[in-house]
């Protein structure tokens, strides 16, 4: 893994995605290295150097002190095109020097992420007077997880994440997606059921979006597991079905008990 140190000339980004007003990215790359991050698409990256370099923006936190005080109040999501408590993070703690930053100024924040580490800086989330922690959770299949994501946070640990932050009054939510092709309709009141568990307010779901050099990018790494392979070529390009059948289905059970469920779909 190659880290290297550079300086920013900006901090906050203006956002499109929903509820946002900002992004924030301490970090360009990630350390995470999951299957199917569509980040290398997005920034225009080589897919192969992906997972394998980190660029630390050490001076985001004196950057954003700047502009926080001539920006007008908005929601700042951290991140949106890398983990913003990835491994380096324990290092630099630029994401916590940020919201230290954000906190003299209480914007609020959406933040998003797979790592335990965040549970660090519940000291500081806890003290916003709006903030979200949303905690991506692709499948309860950790086998799985650990073949598509294998350096992120177990599945056990983020949702031990999401019960510290709902009892310490944190409004907490679930990015349940890109959402396993190996997921029966029948386990989607247990999943559900898990996340509920958790105490979160909602669940924002979607399926997968296989953009250029992802589907070989998965094949690779479940060589070990053709069937796991298999499945992501029947379910995602085969069926066209699948989602549509799963979505539905989330959907009816999110209303039999009262789960507010958003489509990203």
């Amino acid at each position: 893994m190659k880290i290297t140190e550079v300086e920013c000339k900006s901090a906050l980004s203006s956002s499109s995605l929903p509820g946002l007003d900002y992004s924030l990215n301490p970090y360009r790359g990630c350390q995470h290295n999951c299957a199917y991050c569509y980040a290398p698409n997005v920034l225009r990256l080589d897919r192969q150097k992906w997972g394998y370099f980190i660029e630390a923006k050490t001076n985001i936190p004196l950057i954003l002190s700047k502009e926080l005080k001539h920006k007008k109040p908005g929601v700042v999501g951290i991140s949106t095109v890398t983990d913003p408590y990835q491994p380096v993070e324990r290092k630099y703690k630029l994401t916590r020097y940020c919201l230290e930053q954000l906190l003299r100024h209480d914007f609020p924040v959406c933040v998003q992420t797979k790592s335990s580490l965040i549970i660090r800086d519940i000291d500081l989330i806890s003290k916003f007077s709006v903030a979200e922690v949303m905690i991506s959770i692709a499948t309860l299949n950790d086998d799985e997880r650990q073949l598509l994501e294998p350096y992120s946070s177990s599945i056990k640990e983020r949702l031990d994440v999401l019960r510290k932050y709902s009892d310490a009054g944190v409004k907490t939510s679930i990015f349940f997606g890109p959402i396993y092709p190996t997921i029966k309709k029948e386990e989607i009141p247990t999943i559900l059921d898990t996340f509920t568990d958790c105490r979160v307010s909602e669940i924002l779901i979607d399926g997968f979006n296989l953009k250029p050099g992802i589907l070989e990018n998965i094949k690779e790494s479940a060589s070990c597991d053709p069937a796991l392979y298999d499945l992501f070529l029947k379910n995602v390009i085969e069926n066209k079905e699948y989602y549509k059948a799963l979505r539905n289905e989330i959907f009816k059970i999110g209303k039999a008990k009262n789960i507010k469920i958003i489509d990203a779909f």
